[in-house]
């Protein structure tokens, strides 16, 4: 029995630590290779995600569109499906909420571009359909889950799985990775770095 705040935060920061050393860094890896190379050709990264997973979309879109851009030569096209609510209320009015990300994709996705789906279960019907109809327009499906990784671990291109079955967790690994990647691309990119580099 955890008797103070103290003893809980120590153990949720170890369970983080540990679910962290879970992520497949090869996987990462071919991920960081697919978003960098997505952006390059000028196509779209979409991101999408539901309740906490939609606000990583939602920071993950502001640090790529912002952060990535300032002091390189990247423009990177980052949409996050779960921003307008208007047209995502007007989807799941009309045909369920099930599809607001696949109804959003199939008028804007084509192919060469890349769709990250943010998933603690995996298993979310509207996450699911997303990336069906990803794969169907030959975008790059790249899916991050927790728990046991559900569908979404088995028909995404590429998952990066964080192993643990605790939501938190899941979704603050999500958010360092996030963090991660989009740093990492804006410090090997930054024009200041390059400045000494005859081009």
């Amino acid at each position: 029995m955890l008797h103070s705040i103290t003893s809980f935060f120590m153990q949720y920061r170890n369970g983080v630590s540990t679910a962290l050393d879970s992520v497949d860094m090869q996987v990462l890896t071919d991920a960081f290779n697919v978003i960098v190379e997505c952006i390059k050709k000028n196509n779209t990264v979409f991101v999408c995600g539901n309740g906490g997973s939609a606000a990583i979309a939602e920071h993950f879109t502001c640090d790529h569109s912002k952060g990535v851009q300032s002091n390189t030569s990247l423009c990177p096209k980052f949409i996050s499906l779960n921003s307008n609510v208007s047209l995502l209320t007007a989807y799941a009015n009309d045909y369920g909420y099930e599809h607001v990300f696949s109804s959003q994709l199939k008028h804007l996705g084509k192919q060469g571009d890349c769709l990250i789906c943010i998933s603690s279960s995996g298993n979310s019907p509207n996450i699911i359909n997303a990336l069906d109809a990803g794969n169907a327009l030959g975008l790059n499906t790249i899916s991050f889950t927790g728990f046991y990784g559900g569908k979404a671990r088995s028909i995404s291109k590429l998952n990066v799985h964080v192993n643990s079955l605790n939501y938190g967790i899941v979704e603050d690994c999500h958010q360092i990775l996030m963090h991660n990647l989009a740093q990492y691309i804006r410090t090997i990119y930054n024009i200041m770095d390059l400045k000494d580099v005859k081009l």
